[in-house]
């Protein structure tokens, strides 16, 4: 970890939570396992035709409860330590994992963080464009980031890929 970066200086207060009148984000925790893990693997299709395709990857695919713990564990402690933050998507009475929105520092040209999201299968039709509108919202109105990067909503994926 020597040498990264923190994506926020030492004074900014990281927001907790942001709470909707339909769902609400905090901090991803490992002990939200059961729940993200249901999330996931109940949408892996619909994961790897959306959200995957940004990094060009096939995650979730083989996914075990194992591997997820241990990435549950590397995003609450990457937010601890300020390097990135990884919201659970959660309904109100924390119930159900809808999803997960992250906000990433950026490596390309032009933006000083990248910030993903994804929501179950279950809710996409509902839930993903609330989702992007309040998180874009929340983001310009809270955080401290100039030009904040959404690839595969305001930057098509191939565009992305091609920026330096």
């Amino acid at each position: 970890m020597k040498g990264r970066q923190r994506l926020v200086s030492d004074t900014f207060e990281v927001p907790e939570f942001l709470v909707t009148e339909n769902f609400k984000l905090r901090m991803l925790t490992v002990n939200d396992l059961i729940k993200d893990y249901d999330a996931v693997m109940s949408s892996v299709a619909h994961l790897q035709s959306t959200y995957s395709v940004i990094s060009g990857s096939d995650w979730p695919a083989g996914l075990t409860l194992e591997e997820d713990l241990i990435d549950l564990g590397w995003h609450q402690r990457e937010f601890t330590l300020r390097y990135s933050f990884a919201y659970t998507v959660i309904s109100l009475d924390e119930s159900l994992c809808l999803g997960c929105v992250y906000i990433d520092p950026c490596q390309k040209t032009g933006y000083d963080v990248e910030i993903s999201m994804w929501v179950r299968k279950s809710e996409a039709d509902n839930l993903d464009s609330r989702l992007y509108y309040c998180v874009k919202k929340w983001i310009n109105d809270v955080w401290p980031f100039s030009k904040p990067a959404y690839p595969g909503r305001e930057v098509t994926i191939e565009d992305w890929k091609q920026l330096p």
